[in-house]
C-alpha cells in the first residue's frame, strides 16, 4: 500500500511523540500534564527504547548497567526505587520505565509496533505524519524523541580485514567471542565496558584508543562518583577550582595513568565526555587487558597500529559511537551542521514552534533528568501557545540567534562531542527559560501546571 492509498485521520488537536523510550515517555507525560493530548508512536512491541534489551533498536548488552548512579538517573518527579543498587542493570531500568508509564497512565496513549515513515509540515499549519502501511494523520505538532543511537559510526581504515567486524550496536553477549582474539576500538564508556566484558571469554582482549582519557572510578569513599561531581556544582565552585580538585581526586584514587599502560590525556579534565569505569583499571593492572593506539591499517588477520606494532585479531568490535539520523524528517526542512541538526538549546527548531527534539543531548551525567527538564520547558511552551500568549519570540525563546553556550569550556574536537553539554549549565538555561514562561503565564492566567512546580 502506498502512502497516498492509506487511510487518513485528523488528529490536529494533539501532538505526535515519536518514540516510547526515556525521552518519549517524559515528553508525553509533561504534555499531558498541561492538557495537550498525545499519540506516542513506538516501532517496537514494547516501551523502553534503548533499554528494551534484545529488541532490534536496542544497543544494550546483557551485562549493561547505568554509568550514572540511580540518584541522578531517574525522572525528576519519579525517583528510582530505594532498593535498587547504586548502578541498576538494564532489566531494572526497563522495569522502572514501565512503572513510570503505569504511574502516569501513559500506556493508553502509546501505539506499539507502529513506525513513522515520513513527517512534513502542512501549508495550513500542523504536520502530516505517514505511518507504516500508508496511514496518514494530521497532527498539531511533533516531538522527536527516538534517541540518537540508530546509525552506527564506523571508522575508515586502509586495507581489509578477514575476520568478523561488529559494531557495539550489535553486541549482545560476551560468550559469543569465547576463544577469540578480540580488538575493541574506542576508548569511551562503551568501549571500556565491552573490553572488560570480554575478558573472561576472549582468548585475548586489546583496546585501541585514539587519545588518552581521564578515567573516573565509579565509587569514591564508598559513594558514587557523580555524588561528588554534583556537589562541586552545587557549591558553585569555579571551573579552575573544580579542575584542581578533580586532578587531586584522580591522583589519589586512580594514580598515574601511564602506570596502567594508558596514554597521557591530550586535554584537561572536563574537556571530554567523562569515562567512568573501575573495572578497566583493575584488569589493566592485572594484565588481563592491553591498550593499543589507533589503528593504522587492516592486514587480513592482523592489525597494524600507529606505533608500528601489529597483532593477530579474529574479531574487531567497533565502539565508535553513532550519528544522529532522522530519515522520516527529510521533508521537514531541517538544517544540519557538522552532522547534527541546528536547534536552539538542542530542543527548539529555529523556525517552527511546533517541532521539538527531546533527548538530543550528550550530558556529563545521566540524560534522564535533562530530558525531563527539556520536556517540562517544551510543555510549558506549548501550553503558553495554547493559551494564546504569543509566538516563540514573545515567549522569551530567542531562537533567532545562536544557541547560548552550554558548557563553561570547550571540548576536544571529536564527533562524540557534537551534542555534548555540561549538565549544570544546561539545566540552568532550561530552568531560566521555564521560569520566564511560568511568570508570563501567572501574569495572564491563574492556571497552574506541572511545569510551575519547583524542581
Amino acid at each position: 500500500m502506498t502512502r497516498e492509498e492509506g487511510p487518513h485521520s485528523d488528529r490536529s488537536d494533539r501532538y505526535c511523540v515519536i518514540g516510547a523510550g526515556t525521552s518519549g515517555l517524559s515528553a508525553a507525560k509533561n504534555l499531558l500534564d498541561v492538557g495537550v493530548p498525545v499519540d506516542v508512536i513506538e516501532r517496537e512491541d514494547d516501551i523502553g527504547g534503548n533499554w528494551y534489551y534484545g529488541s532490534p533498536s536496542s544497543s544494550v548488552y546483557s551485562s549493561a548497567h547505568l554509568i550514572s548512579s540511580k540518584a541522578f538517573a531517574g525522572f525528576l518527579d519519579f525517583p528510582m526505587p530505594a532498593d535498587y543498587p547504586d548502578y541498576p542493570g538494564h532489566a531494572q531500568v526497563l522495569a522502572y520505565l514501565h512503572d513510570y508509564a503505569r504511574h502516569f497512565g501513559l500506556h493508553q496513549h502509546i501505539e506499539l509496533g507502529r513506525r513513522i515513515v515520513d513527517v512534513r509540515p502542512r501549508t495550513e499549519g500542523g504536520w502530516t505524519a505517514t505511518l507504516d502501511g500508508g496511514e496518514t494523520r494530521h497532527y498539531r505538532g511533533v516531538v522527536v524523541a527516538n534517541g540518537h543511537h540508530h546509525r552506527p559510526r564506523l571508522p575508515q581504515y586502509a586495507g581489509s580485514f578477514r575476520g568478523n567486524e561488529v559494531h557495539s550496536a550489535d553486541y549482545r553477549r560476551a560468550d559469543r567471542f569465547t576463544g577469540k582474539r578480540v580488538l575493541v576500538v574506542g576508548g569511551g564508556n562503551s568501549g571500556c565496558d565491552l573490553a572488560v566484558d570480554l575478558i573472561p571469554f576472549a582468548d585475548r582482549t586489546l583496546l585501541s584508543m585514539r587519545r588518552g582519557y581521564h578515567f573516573w572510578p565509579k565509587f569514591v569513599l564508598g559513594r558514587p562518583i557523580d555524588e561528588l561531581h554534583e556537589l562541586t556544582h552545587r557549591l558553585r565552585l569555579p571551573l579552575p577550582l573544580r579542575r584542581v580538585s578533580a586532578r587531586l581526586l584522580l591522583r589519589a584514587f586512580v594514580g598515574r595513568l601511564e602506570d596502567y599502560g594508558l596514554p597521557t590525556p591530550d586535554h584537561r579534565v572536563f574537556e571530554s565526555h567523562l569515562v567512568i569505569n573501575s573495572r578497566l583499571l583493575y584488569h589493566l593492572r592485572h594484565g588481563d587487558l592491553q591498550v593499543r593506539p589507533d589503528v593504522a591499517e587492516l592486514r587480513g588477520d592482523r592489525v597494524l597500529f600507529t606505533d608500528g606494532t601489529e597483532a593477530e585479531i579474529d574479531v574487531i568490535v567497533y565502539a565508535t559511537g553513532f550519528e544522529p539520523a532522522f530519515d522520516f524528517l527529510e521533508g521537514a526542512g531541517l538544517s544540519w551542521k557538522e552532522g547534527v541538526p541546528e536547534l536552539y538549546l538542542n530542543l527548539f527548531h529555529p523556525e517552527r514552534d511546533d517541532l521539538f527534539f527531546v533527548g538530543l543531548v550528550q550530558p556529563d551525567v545521566g540524560i534522564w533528568r535533562l530530558a525531563d527538564q527539556q520536556a517540562r520547558l517544551m510543555a510549558a511552551f506549548v501550553a503558553a501557545q495554547q493559551g494564546g500568549h504569543g509566538s516563540a519570540r514573545e515567549l522569551c525563546i530567542r531562537k533567532a540567534g545562536p544557541s547560548p553556550r552550554m558548557s563553561p569550556h570547550s571540548y576536544v574536537a571529536s564527533p562524540r562531542h557534537r551534542l555534548e553539554v555540561e549538565h549544570a549549565m544546561y539545566e540552568r538555561l532550561l530552568r531560566q527559560h521555564l521560569g520566564r514562561l511560568v511568570r508570563q503565564r501567572r501574569s495572564t492566567t491563574n492556571a497552574v501546571t506541572v511545569a510551575e512546580i519547583p524542581t
